[in-house]
């Protein structure tokens, strides 16, 4: 990964219902179609599974967002979204880091998703934080049909991946000098 020169500084912090305009408008650069204000705030009001974050300028600009849900001893992540401008910049890789450093901290034991099958970028970064290939939900998005790869990944406490996220970690802490790609616990 390339270092970008003069990056902002910036923050993964939990999201709140006030951020919600500028995640929709990032869900509506992103996603077609793209969820609902109504649908993000019942996510964070009313699903005591789920946990949100954002990634966040110093100036208070939401970069990109990303959501996962906890269920029993498995995360599923919902959604990782950068703005389309801001992409290629590894925001979506401190997004997916911080996701899986809550769910272990968490206790989940494993992380699935799903994932457009034509979108090579997000599998790749999938890929990277230990995502494998496990199955294809046949047509599963309404907008155009398209099949859905399933991924999931292994135990997020065995010793290899405990050492490949803090591998990951030094690659995160090299390119983003002061940014800390996890959440407090109690989140």
């Amino acid at each position: 990964m390339e270092l970008v020169p003069n990056i902002p500084p910036l923050r993964v912090r939990a999201m709140r219902p006030g951020d919600t305009p500028a995640v929709l408008e990032i869900e509506r650069l992103a996603f077609s179609p793209g969820w609902s204000a109504t649908a993000f705030e019942r996510e964070l009001s009313h699903n005591g599974m789920a946990r949100y974050l954002v990634l966040e300028s110093a100036a208070g600009e939401i970069h990109g967002f990303a959501g996962l849900w906890l269920m029993v001893d498995e995360a599923h992540v919902v959604t990782v979204a950068v703005l389309p401008e801001l992409r290629r910049r590894g925001y979506g890789r401190l997004l997916v880091h911080a996701l899986v450093e809550l769910a272990r901290d968490c206790g989940m034991t494993s992380a699935t998703l799903e994932v457009r099958e034509s979108n090579v970028a997000a599998r790749r970064l999938y890929a990277v934080y230990g995502f494998y290939e496990v199955g294809l939900r046949k047509r599963y998005y309404a907008d155009n049909g398209e099949d859905a790869v399933i991924m999931t990944t292994e135990e997020l406490t065995s010793t290899a991946y405990v050492a490949r996220l803090a591998a990951l970690e030094q690659v995160l802490a090299d390119r983003f000098p002061g940014v800390e790609p996890r959440l407090p616990v109690e989140v």
